[in-house]
């Protein structure tokens, strides 16, 4: 029995999220409905909604899960989990319908990016190119007065999940002491990661590099404020790479126009940022706008996990490459 999908991605382009072969896949396993950039019309939604077995999306709008009495998935394409304010994830559990989100396909995107941009911030790579074209440059040791490299640095990690567990490998060559602090991790499961579990401020105070790849939650908004910032080391780099939920963003502004620390930051509370913040004028800091996760064909592989589970759940097979909703954690989204 072949199994009906809603395909249904829209912001994301269908080209942006499947390689052809892997689309080709999806249509010989299951009958696609939509398959467009566009959002799928509402009138088409009441109509074939009813019998679908999975939707995949990236924001939930095909009214009551009662309502849909064959739907057996939910396979986010937008980068995180539906909040409980969204989806009933007790009804889904209770019914058999997985939610599956595509977050592990961004980690070794992100992953990369935040390393080239903490080592940017580290060694003033951006900075010396800014000095070189104005004719400011300095030459060796002058101009190498306040960089540093990783090797052997102690590197901090506020969020050890996927996303860390993917820059774990690229920075392991560079010898580093790693601190971990994440309160949704037992210290065991820490340690057998190569890290030492720490508190939040132990590790603010004692890391060179502070990397913030937590997920947003209703317990970390801005969890990283005055106090927090004014325990990092002045010689120290902050790289801001998950969501800037966890941060008190105008109070790291503040911060780093007064120089207290260097940054690289790759997401912002708004997006675009007003052309006059302050964060744009900031001293020693690493801009990027919200580039890590979006590269032309490494977003494939969004589609390739997708087409993946699919084709495992229409053999009656469990999903693997998904991120699935464990409740402890939907819980806890905003």
């Amino acid at each position: 029995m072949r199994h009906k999908v809603i395909l249904d991605p829209a912001f994301r382009r269908m080209e942006e999220i499947f390689h052809p072969d892997d689309l080709a896949r999806l249509h010989a396993v299951c009958d696609v409905v939509w398959g467009k950039d566009e959002p799928m019309p509402p009138e088409l939604i009441d109509r074939e909604c009813l019998d679908a077995f999975a939707i995949v999306t990236t924001r939930w709008r095909y009214g009551e899960l009662a309502g849909l009495p064959k739907l057996r998935a939910i396979l986010e394409v937008g980068g995180r989990h539906p909040s409980s304010a969204v989806i009933d994830y007790d009804y889904c559990r209770a019914n058999g319908i997985r939610v599956l989100s595509c977050a592990p396909a961004f980690g070794p995107m992100v992953a990369e990016m935040a390393l080239g941009m903490a080592i940017d911030a580290a060694r003033e790579i951006s900075a010396g190119h800014d000095a070189f074209r104005a004719g400011s440059e300095k030459y060796l040791w002058d101009g190498n007065v306040d960089t540093f490299t990783l090797y052997g640095e102690t590197v901090g990690f506020i969020g050890f999940g996927g996303l860390a567990q993917c820059l774990k490998p690229p920075i392991a060559p560079f010898g580093c002491h790693l601190l971990a602090y994440d309160p949704w991790r037992t210290d065991q499961f820490l340690k057998d990661q190569g890290a030492d579990p720490v508190g939040l401020d132990d590790l603010l105070s004692r890391a060179r590099v502070i990397f913030v790849l937590a997920i947003p939650s209703t317990e970390n908004r801005a969890q990283i404020g005055i106090r927090e910032l004014a325990l990092i080391r002045r010689d120290a780099v902050f790289v801001l790479m998950s969501r800037s939920h966890v941060v008190d963003f105008e109070a790291l502004t503040t911060a780093l126009v007064e120089g207290r620390f260097r940054a690289a930051i790759g997401v912002f509370p708004q997006e675009p940022m007003p052309a006059d913040h302050p964060i744009r004028r900031a001293p020693n800091v690493v801009l990027s706008a919200h580039r890590a996760g979006s590269i032309v064909g490494d977003s494939n592989l969004i589609g390739r996990m997708v087409v993946d589970d699919l084709e495992a759940m229409a053999q009656d097979l469990p999903p693997w490459h998904m991120q699935v909703a464990e409740p402890e954690i939907v819980a806890r989204l905003p």
